[in-house]
């Protein structure tokens, strides 16, 4: 488990801050003056999420860098090196498809529900998830993190 830990430094600083915030989360105080979070996501944000996700992973297994930094958030681009892809990419088998496993929210740092969506191979029977992404509302992808890292 250390190895992923350490595969997936690359969205490092972005998956700390993450995993953090999960710890915290349990202590904020409601905001009142925030809305409400719907509880699921439409099916239709999702599917823009995933083909997001989908190009990223694409990109990343023929080392096409240009197209995976422009489905990165603005927030991450500075601090995700081509490195940090290199990283990514060897983390995720490339002759297995990556199906969602869950949708949900993640909380940030800052108090703020990201969308997430925990991925899956495709045909798993155990359905063991092995990454995560988090998202922009715009389907930028704003982190990726391996499977137990979060908890």
């Amino acid at each position: 488990m250390n190895n992923m830990k350490k595969i997936f430094l690359g969205l490092a600083i972005v998956g700390a801050q993450l995993t953090f915030a999960q710890k915290v989360a349990g202590l904020k105080v409601e905001n009142s003056q925030k809305k409400e979070q719907p509880a699921t996501i439409s099916k239709d944000k999702v599917n823009v999420y995933n083909d997001n996700f989908q190009k990223f992973i694409k990109a990343l297994h023929s080392s096409d860098y240009k197209i995976a930094k422009e489905l990165l958030s603005d927030k991450v681009k500075e601090i995700v090196t081509e490195n940090v892809l290199n990283k990514v990419k060897d983390g995720i088998d490339a002759n297995k498809k990556l199906e969602p496993l869950k949708v949900g929210y993640y909380v940030t740092m800052d108090g703020v529900n990201h969308p997430n969506i925990k991925y899956k191979y495709a045909g798993d029977s155990e359905s063991k998830e092995v990454i995560s992404a988090v998202f922009e509302d715009d389907g930028k992808i704003l982190g990726v993190l391996p499977a137990g890292m979060e908890k």
